[in-house]
């Protein structure tokens, strides 16, 4: 199939997932890296209790408050 009859689908909102090959597909700028940062321990028991009341891990609540954060500072 050619590129112009490849747009034209997409753009008739037609299924197109099919026609791709997802087996090497990546989330841009979806990879991880470790960061070490010194919080006060006040800080840190409230992380720990907020995820114990949420059923998560306190990595979840940091990453989700500051992606909250992020995203109110700089809205796509």
């Amino acid at each position: 199939m050619k590129a112009k009859e490849f747009d034209q689908k997409f753009d008739n909102g037609e299924e197109i997932t099919q026609m791709l090959d997802l087996s090497q597909a990546k989330r841009p700028l979806s990879g991880q890296k470790k960061v070490s940062i010194d919080l006060p321990i006040w800080m840190i028991e409230l992380i720990d209790q907020e995820a114990s009341r949420l059923g998560v891990t306190p990595q979840t609540i940091i990453q989700t408050s500051l992606a909250e954060h992020l995203a109110v500072k700089n809205p796509s």
